[in-house]
């Protein structure tokens, strides 16, 4: 008899980046980055928001960008 092999396809392939809309508060980019890098999506907003005020507002355009390019 011979052995059948059974693949799961439903795995996610995908090794890059994406955006994760079930943590998404606006757009997901906050949730993909923390699921990409291994942290808590909490202080990666905060960074966000830290980085947007400190940064007079540039990582605004930064979000935006990585929001729309993203998936």
């Amino acid at each position: 008899m011979t052995t059948i092999e059974h693949k799961d396809t439903n795995m996610n392939t995908r090794t890059g980046f994406q955006l994760d809309k079930s943590q998404a508060k606006f757009m997901g980019v906050c949730g993909g980055i923390a699921n990409h890098f291994g942290l808590d999506v909490t202080l990666v907003r905060i960074g966000f928001a830290l980085g947007t005020v400190f940064g007079f507002g540039s990582l605004i355009l930064v979000y935006l960008a990585i929001g729309l390019i993203a998936d």
